[in-house]
């Protein structure tokens, strides 16, 4: 048996020193040194020896199972090293090399005007209306009666309006304008609030105009509230969006909902006032309309227009961006065309 377990160490201490790497070391510990190897049945038959060999087996057998202990765990160390050194030597990086370009989005020029828009009426006390009170489907009774619509309008008409094909009297809304309902509906006055969100009209699509684009709703009501209050806002609001003067018109118009009512324009940027495709050769573009809300309005809402007053004042998002920007075709808005959209990097 001693000749065996010498046999034994010198078999497994040369695997040991031939083991090439980690998982081939643990290979051989797994073979040799478990509780099913060879070794191990050695020492199981410790038993049947007499007093004199189980002491003189026993020691060998505990100084072989101590010294490839050993062994192993210095060839370990030494295999784990070597491998830690290949990995840090495969993956060490060049800092001089350049990187790599990933590209990044950035915000659409229709959400950056939206928030720059908000955030100027917030500055002047705007509040923006809760979501559930400006929805994008939307009934006639608000879209259109509500704000003083006479069943005969031709905005009512299939030519103009969005329906909803398997429910009556439901249609995509063709202006945010009813999300003052809703509001004056829920709260008492004072209110102040504006509604930004999509809208939906059977437009032809040209550079001027699109079947979906966006607006924001503005609405003021409270006690005292004249023309001037809603003049002096949107020339307040004119001069910080466009960062400093900018020629304007106001121009006498008609909404069923306001009265008087009025439309503002803004010089075409792309031709200066000397007529392009864009302003159809007026020199100018509408921007917004607006006026004093309606007493019948108010009267639907269940408010006194003796006791309130108020305006309300609707803008294109997209006109706005295009004077801002010098954008000629609103259609680009919508065709995400990468070369379009790259121009407002860092905007």
């Amino acid at each position: 048996m001693k000749e065996k377990l010498e046999q034994l160490y010198q078999t497994i201490s040369a695997e040991i020193n031939n083991a090439a790497t980690v998982a081939e070391l643990e290979e051989v510990k797994n073979n040799h040194m478990s509780r099913k190897s060879e070794l191990n049945n050695i020492r199981k038959q410790l038993k049947d020896l007499s007093i004199e060999d189980k002491k003189i087996i026993g020691a060998l057998t505990n100084k072989i199972s101590q010294d490839l202990q050993t062994l192993l765990d210095e060839k370990q160390e030494v295999l784990k090293t070597a491998e830690r050194n290949e990995k840090l030597k495969s993956e060490v990086i060049d800092i001089t090399l350049p990187g790599d370009y990933l590209p990044s989005g950035k915000m659409h020029p229709i959400t950056k005007s939206i928030n720059e828009i908000v955030q100027i009426f917030q500055g002047m006390g705007f509040s923006v209306i809760k979501h559930e009170n400006s929805p994008e489907l939307e009934t006639e009774y608000v879209n259109f009666d509500m704000l003083n619509f006479p069943q005969d309008h031709p905005a009512r008409d299939m030519q103009d309006t969005f329906y909803v094909q398997d429910r009556d009297n439901v249609i995509l809304r063709s202006q945010t304008s009813g999300a003052q309902i809703r509001e004056m509906l829920s709260h008492k006055p004072p209110i102040r609030v504006i509604s930004p969100g999509r809208v939906f009209r059977c437009e032809t699509v040209s550079a001027r105009k699109h079947n979906q684009f966006h607006q924001i709703e503005g609405l003021l009501i409270d006690k005292d509230i004249t023309f001037a209050d809603l003049k002096g806002i949107l020339n307040e609001f004119i001069k910080i969006y466009f960062e400093g003067a900018r020629p304007t018109r106001l121009r006498n118009s008609f909404f069923p909902f306001t009265e008087p009512s009025c439309e503002v324009d803004v010089q075409c940027i792309m031709c200066n006032g000397k007529g392009c495709r864009v302003c159809s050769g007026s020199g100018w573009l509408e921007i917004l309309g607006a006026g004093m809300v309606d007493v019948n309005v108010l009267k639907n809402v269940g408010l006194d227009p003796e006791e309130y007053s108020g305006f309300a004042f609707g803008m294109g998002v997209e006109r706005m961006a295009m004077l801002k920007y010098a954008i000629d075709d609103i259609r680009l808005f919508f065709n995400n065309d990468i070369r379009f959209l790259s121009q407002f990097k860092g905007k």
